[in-house]
């Protein structure tokens, strides 16, 4: 076994020993289906913590000459497949994490010290098949590939690195780019080449030169879905195992979704509140909020209004074609929601072409962003949305009113109330702080219509659930009708206990006193 060449299973085995591992094998069953095929070059691009580099140690375990991974894979989902036994321990495997060269080159190119590294290792097991004095990497392996006609699997983890790091020169990044199409592209001794990732690789500018690359992101998984972080059976086995509460679990961590995986988990965030039994912010405890605060701040027309969108449990049209994949080529404000997609910072619905703030986890990065300037007017509705809370749950309409309009004050310059959606973004906004306790689902569907927005109390709550019906230059008592007419509190199924029905009109004509709200207290046994 070697550094690059061949580096073993003992990485992989650290993960099976640990106190939680999640058996995600079956990614193996998939690319056995590619390996020697047209679809062989593989990028699959997640957010920071959802396990890449877990997966090339995965297969770098079972497809590794050099080591014999049967009995560590034998139990698991792959050793039932049908592909298992012919690409066990078959191929040499080079594993190249880019980060490390990056930071290893100093003042020598990257490209360059890669080169020499990954030759050293080649030297030790071919040296005999080409010359001493050979030092380009594609030559040397055309030439063991002639000569024993073996084939290689590339697993490249970061590949990336180069355009998050060193976005300010473009001449780098090219030459990389160059250097990777050179080592890969159309070559015979390539049987599989899976690279990961936080954004994805077709395009820069006008550079494509990884267009042979099938594209696997967070705006579409494709068959990768179920690999991309837990699905909701894997989390709910993890919480009866640890004792955990499902519904919190997934109020924090859940909110990430595919066509075919409508709930898919941050995985790492998961693991840390099974073993510390708390639900907390995890993954983006890694990050300052530096990371997300410039692309919140970037004065791209709607943008602002978008995010404020969805902080207020809306969601915002984005279309993700027109970016560059890169983290500094930005022309219109869909480049950084799609940017923001692929960090893991927004949700996507791809059928709806929409974005929205996954969880808890990732409405406590926003808020601390916004926290330190540039925000105050939304900062204070957040503030005051505790007050708001209480006032709701005394039933003091008038309190209430008053901080709806207070609210709708402070985001007026942002978010122009032209509707009832709109309407209910602000809403959202000025009850933000009801989601440390609520789970907060806007337009419920009740099978006579929507309710505008459920608030229905997490289980270690004891706060009664909201019904919250919208009018816009109505009345208050139209709101409170509907709910009842309609029977919207039939849709929280399960539910016993008190549920509180506000009613909220908007007259935008009258500008003393633009909110009335109306509160009535129902018990469900």
């Amino acid at each position: 076994m070697g550094i690059y060449l061949n580096p073993g299973n003992e990485g992989f085995a650290e993960s099976v020993r640990s106190e939680i591992y999640v058996d995600k094998s079956g990614l193996i069953a998939c690319t056995n289906k590619l390996l020697g095929t047209k679809r062989k070059y593989i990028c699959i691009s997640r957010p920071r913590r959802f396990g890449k580099s877990m997966a090339l140690e995965m297969l770098a375990a079972y497809y590794g000459r050099g080591c014999d991974s049967r009995e560590l894979f034998a139990n698991l989902k792959i050793g039932q497949d049908s592909s298992f036994e012919e690409h066990l321990n078959q191929y040499d495997v080079i594993y190249l994490n880019m980060q490390q060269f990056l930071i290893g080159a100093k003042g020598q190119g990257i490209t360059e010290y890669l080169e020499q590294e990954v030759i050293k290792d080649l030297r030790k097991a071919y040296g005999e098949l080409f010359p001493a004095q050979e030092t380009l990497l594609a030559t040397i392996l055309k030439q063991i590939h002639a000569e024993t006609g073996k084939k290689f699997i590339f697993l490249i983890d970061e590949w990336d690195c180069v355009m998050r790091e060193r976005q300010e020169s473009e001449k780098l990044q090219k030459q990389y780019l160059d250097f990777l199409r050179n080592l890969l592209k159309d070559q015979t001794f390539v049987a599989l080449a899976y690279m990961t990732g936080i954004l994805p690789v077709k395009k820069y500018g006008l550079h494509s030169a990884l267009n042979m690359f099938w594209e696997y992101s967070m705006t579409n998984q494709k068959m990768f879905e179920e690999f991309t972080g837990f699905t909701e059976d894997e989390v709910k086995a993890l919480c009866e195992q640890f004792d955990m509460d499902f519904a919190e679990i997934g109020s924090w961590y859940d909110g990430y979704q595919f066509r075919k995986f409508r709930h898919i988990y941050n995985p790492r965030s998961v693991v840390e509140a099974m073993i510390c039994q708390d639900c907390s912010n995890y993954w983006t405890s890694t990050e300052t909020y530096d990371a997300l605060k410039p692309y919140m701040d970037m004065d791209f027309d709607g943008l602002r209004a978008d995010i404020v969108t969805m902080l207020g449990g809306g969601r915002a049209k984005v279309n993700t074609r027109s970016f560059q994949n890169d983290m500094r080529n930005f022309r219109i404000k869909d480049d950084v929601l799609t940017l923001l997609i692929h960090l893991g910072y927004l949700g996507y619905d791809s059928e709806a072409k929409e974005a929205f703030i996954p969880n808890k986890e990732i409405i406590e990065e926003f808020e601390n962003a916004m926290s330190v300037g540039g925000w105050s007017d939304l900062m204070r509705v957040l503030q005051a949305s505790e007050r708001l809370l209480d006032d709701t749950l005394l039933r003091d309409e008038k309190r209430v009113a008053e901080g709806l309009d207070a609210a709708h004050m402070e985001v007026a310059s942002i978010l122009t109330y032209n509707d009832e959606n709109s309407l209910g973004c602000a809403i959202g906004l000025a009850y933000y702080s009801a989601r440390k306790d609520y789970k907060m689902i806007r337009e419920l569907p009740t099978g006579r219509g929507f309710a505008d927005i459920v608030f229905l109390p997490l289980p270690f709550s004891d706060k009664p659930a909201l019904v919250v019906e919208l009018k816009y230059d109505k009345s208050a008592h139209a709101a409170i009708e509907q709910i009842k007419e309609r029977q919207y509190t039939k849709a929280l199924e399960g539910y016993a206990g008190e549920i509180l029905l506000v009613g909220v009109n908007y007259d935008k004509d009258d500008k003393n006193k633009p909110h009335t709200c109306i509160i009535e207290k129902l018990e469900i046994a």
